[in-house]
């Protein structure tokens, strides 16, 4: 790690004997829990440094809360509560992270390290992302979370990542919206369809799923007999994409029909046309 928090390691292992001196390796820890007052915040802050080296994560993640007990104001305690969020979502506990890495946010907003604790806040939502079928709540979450990454620390290291993963996430969400027009496309339901469609191209047109959509369109049109928005889907299409499978499937439709890739009629992909490929906003 990079962070202050991850810089700030202890020298040697001189320490870390000594927090093992002090803990002990045997007990469990709730019965070590019991005499933690009697450790400094140094020796805890040890202790949980050695059980996140051994993947005991949700050890660490007590220790460093322990230290946030006995010792809220100090300087370990500032340093523990980052390395508690961190600890726990590499135990994958999520809620916890969110909530360590928060408070964080809250006690410390000016530090070096609230800006990974920001990240930490935004990964908290963004790791469980995993599915394009799921409810689509923890990807909003995520955006909203990254962009704050991405506003309030533009210097930071973090930074790049989040804008990263921002993609990814809104990519995601636009691969929401396109299985369920293919969906409805699918059975016949060709106005909903469109409508998901739509979406993608009106709101998710720097993603990846924009030429599909705009293929998928060019289907939909055709097969409710609406051929001038077809076309001018299809020329969107050509303009944007042209080099991609989607262009020539989809001027394979037209011209079995006897029609062309051509902006026609007035409707809102028309008005999409004169917009971005003319420059025409009037």
């Amino acid at each position: 790690m990079k962070s202050g928090a991850f810089r700030m390691r202890l020298a040697g292992g001189a320490l870390l004997a000594l927090s093992l001196a002090a803990c002990g390796a045997g007990p469990g820890l709730d019965d070590r829990r019991v005499g933690m007052e009697s450790y400094t915040a140094e020796q805890i802050f040890g202790r949980g440094e050695y059980e996140m080296e051994e993947r005991n994560f949700e050890d660490a993640a007590e220790y460093f809360a322990e230290i946030e007990r006995l010792y809220p104001y100090s300087e370990w305690a500032q340093r523990a509560l980052i390395m508690q969020a961190f600890a726990q979502h590499s135990a994958r506990n999520y809620d916890e992270s969110r909530a360590a890495a928060q408070r964080y946010i809250d006690f410390y907003p000016t530090t070096e390290d609230a800006a990974y604790a920001q990240y930490l806040l935004a990964l908290s939502y963004y790791d469980q992302i995993d599915e394009i079928g799921r409810d689509q709540g923890l990807t909003f979450e995520a955006l909203q979370a990254l962009r704050q990454v991405i506003e309030r620390y533009p210097s930071s290291e973090y930074a790049k990542s989040a804008i990263l993963k921002f993609d990814l996430a809104f990519d995601h969400l636009a691969a929401k919206e396109m299985e369920v027009g293919r969906y409805y496309l699918k059975r016949d339901h060709f106005s909903a369809a469109i409508n998901r469609f739509r979406t993608v191209v009106e709101e998710f047109q720097t993603t990846s799923h924009t030429p599909e959509a705009l293929h998928r369109l060019v289907e939909a049109y055709l097969s409710l007999g609406l051929t001038d928005e077809a076309q001018t889907a299809a020329a969107i299409l050509g303009h944007n994409f042209r080099s991609t499978e989607w262009y020539e499937d989809s001027y394979q439709l037209l011209t079995k029909r006897g029609l062309e890739p051509r902006a026609r009629g007035d409707g809102w992909l028309a008005s999409l046309y004169r917009q971005t490929i003319k420059g025409d906003w009037l």
